[in-house]
């Protein structure tokens, strides 16, 4: 599936339940790339080109029908893992401290 179908599959409402539900099944560095990625999104410097891979990679996380299942113990998320480590590194320069900071009001580990 290309990363546009995985985009296409990308809301607000899926990846809050999904991230609040999951959140200390896929550790804390994971959640707080995803919210930062979430608060990267919703900030309008952030560049079209970056807004693309954060959501093509927010769209693969909340994506119920992929490789690896969440519910399988100890692998189902290290495909999402590896995913939001991947698009985090590639937009890294556009995550703000207050993209990061914001993380303890939407998970809050």
């Amino acid at each position: 599936m290309a990363d546009e179908e995985y985009g296409k599959k990308y809301d607000e409402e899926s990846f809050w339940e999904k991230a609040t539900k999951y959140a200390k099944n896929m550790g804390r560095e994971i959640a707080q790339k995803a919210v930062a990625m979430y608060y990267a999104l919703q900030d309008p410097d952030t560049p079209t080109w970056a807004k693309t891979v954060i959501i093509a990679s927010l769209g693969y996380f909340i994506f119920p029908a992929y490789a690896i299942p969440d519910l399988i113990p100890g692998a189902g998320f290290s495909d999402d893992a590896g995913a939001i480590a991947a698009a985090f590194a590639t937009v890294l320069i556009y995550i703000k401290p207050a993209h990061k900071e914001k993380f303890a009001y939407g998970i809050g580990l």
